[in-house]
């Protein structure tokens, strides 16, 4: 449901809502909020809520200038494990400089424009993702361990699928927020799981996945289990990803009916922009060290191919309502971004008219294998300078510079990853 101000305001009076959380993310995409008392939000909606941008990864390139939140009202929605007495709202807030201008290193803002360059031009896009997380057993301090919660396999049931409970109360969490998952199931891996939800517009559909990781990790802990998103948590093991799948429309009109363009050239045309551009942005699909131990192994992909068929391809295509699948992401990312360039990406091929190659076509070109390979071509590519201001560009480059400086000079490797990764993500 779409709320106003003024009806968040009357929401809150008739609802007994003590506290809200203006939420926003860092440059990484990990979540941060501050917390109001309710009977503040209304100076809030006007004046916004200030943020020390030194103290949040990635913001220091505001040069020392305050920064503000705005909370998007069209984001509202109860958190429901906080006490049903007293309680608590959340909203997605935009982050803006105090003269009211916005800070170029707000992912969400990004993602708006580009929505708004698409929308220019004639074309709307809705995202759908399905988002793979793995679930380990904590030892007797509830301290997280590297013991998978089971063994079961794909779409296995009870009892060898001990997450079932688990996944369940996390859609029916998800439901109560107003976000509805389509399926759920146990993964191929050991202890791992997977959630799809419906295509959304960009901005919706990249709220709704970092919402679904906060309920996954909170209803994990009432569970007394840890859940990971950590891409590759096990080395002998399937690694965790986010399928992306989206379709694109030519008018308003067709966006709000849900019935994407039945054009297969159009189709080719975003597949083949996102081919010709995906190296270069596979440090934002791809944001962590740890990001590359998946690809290129169970099924995850390396080479730059397409297919209709499920396999290990980057893209597949087919006839559904999501017509283009990008396979390569993983839920470390910043999904704002990462939608962005994707939207960036197919605009160039429609605008190019740029071809597929025959279908399992392998031209050589592979992701980059390493993080380090992946800042060296997005150091130089000319399409992320073109988009990404470029102060925040090299903010993003210089701390995957120093984690892979970090990584490489560790003595113990799988120790760092664990480390960096395996609680936080």
């Amino acid at each position: 449901m779409v709320y106003t101000k003024n009806e968040i305001l009357q929401y809150i009076e008739e609802n007994d809502v003590k506290f809200v959380k203006l939420t926003f993310c860092d440059i990484n995409g990990k979540l941060k909020n501050i917390s109001v008392l309710s009977s503040e939000l209304s100076a809030v909606f006007e004046h916004g809520t200030r943020i020390t941008a030194k103290k949040i990864q990635g913001f220091s390139t505001a040069d020392g200038k305050d920064l503000f939140l705005f909370p998007d009202p069209n984001t509202m929605t109860v958190l429901p494990w906080r006490p049903q007495q007293g309680r608590v709202i959340r909203m997605f807030c935009y982050i803006k400089y105090a003269d009211g201008t916005n800070f170029e290193g707000d992912g969400r803002y990004f993602l708006k424009n580009a929505v708004k360059t698409a929308l220019s031009k004639g074309y709307c896009f809705r995202f759908g993702t399905s988002c793979e997380f793995c679930i380990f057993r904590t030892d007797e301090n509830g301290i997280p361990t590297k013991v998978p919660h089971d063994y079961a396999g794909y779409c296995d049931i009870a009892p060898d699928d001990k997450g079932e409970n688990i996944r369940r109360d996390v859609c029916l969490t998800l439901e109560q927020m107003g976000i509805h998952p389509i399926s759920s199931r146990h993964e191929s891996g050991n202890g791992q799981h997977e959630i799809d939800f419906n295509p959304a517009s960009a901005l919706k559909s990249a709220d709704t996945f970092l919402s679904f990781k906060s309920a996954v990790k909170s209803v994990a802990r009432q569970h007394g289990v840890h859940a990971s998103f950590m891409p590759k948590p096990l080395r002998n093991d399937c690694g965790n990803g986010m399928h992306i799948s989206f379709s694109i429309f030519r008018d308003s009109e067709s966006f709000s009916s849900g019935i994407p363009e039945n054009n297969s050239l159009l189709h080719e045309n975003v597949a083949s922009g996102i081919m010709k551009h995906i190296r270069e942005f596979t440090i934002f699909t791809n944001s962590t060290v740890n990001s590359y131990s998946r690809l290129g192994e169970f099924s995850a992909p390396r080479n730059i191919v397409w297919s209709k068929n499920e396999n290990d391809q980057l893209i597949r295509m087919d006839d559904s309502e999501s017509p283009v699948v990008l396979r390569v992401a993983d839920c470390a990312c910043n999904p704002y971004y990462v939608f962005g360039l994707i939207i960036y990406s197919a605009l160039d091929g429609i605008e190019n008219d740029l071809r597929l190659p025959a279908e399992n076509y392998c031209s050589g070109e592979k992701l980059p294998s390493d993080i380090s390979e992946a800042i060296k071509l997005s150091e130089n590519s000319e399409f992320l300078k073109k988009y990404i201001p470029e102060k925040i560009l090299s903010t993003i480059l210089a701390e995957r510079r120093a984690e892979w400086k970090e990584y490489s000079s560790a003595y113990d490797k799988e120790a760092f990853e664990d480390k960096k990764y395996f609680y936080s993500l």
